[in-house]
């Protein structure tokens, strides 16, 4: 498996600037746990593509697919604050993804939508990607927003 760098150039990927936190929050946190790795907390990251938020309930705003787009910018997005954080190439392990879809009451494919964001995540890092996850519905995110999802990685600090 080629490193995360070589894959995003492989897969035409640039990571965009990884965005300020917009509240009194940090957008990382690493603690250490043992023989150099530590975890790292990655705050939520919200659907943008740049600085544009992307708004909209699914699937009665956007459509299925469309959110399954948002939730790959979302991991973008958390990729781009693990390499600001520590360094996409210090990666052993995402352990955990937590994807909120604002969506209607009565959608139940949350995870099929969160697929757009763990599959580019297992593009990008390979086995090192794979994760748990969990894929919920909400009736309300900040500012609108299509999605959010937070991570939790494994890194090393040395």
């Amino acid at each position: 498996m080629a490193n995360p760098h070589e894959r995003l150039r492989e897969l035409g990927i640039a990571l965009p600037a990884p965005p300020p936190p917009a509240a009194s929050y940090v957008q990382t946190k690493l603690v250490p746990i043992a023989d150099g790795r530590a975890l790292l907390y990655v705050a939520g990251q919200v659907s943008a593509d740049g600085d544009q938020l992307l708004k909209g309930r699914c699937p009665d705003e956007i459509s299925v697919e469309e959110a399954t787009r948002r939730a790959r910018l979302c991991a973008l997005r958390v990729l781009a604050q693990i390499e600001s954080a520590v360094g996409l190439d210090r990666v052993e392990g995402l352990m955990q993804l937590i994807g909120f879809v604002l969506s209607t009451d009565d959608f139940g494919d949350q995870p099929k939508v969160m697929n757009g964001a763990s599959d580019l995540l297992v593009e990008v890092l390979g086995e090192a990607g794979k994760h748990t996850r969990a894929a919920l519905g909400t009736n309300s995110l900040p500012f609108n927003v299509t999605i959010e999802i937070a991570a939790v990685a494994v890194v090393r600090t040395r």
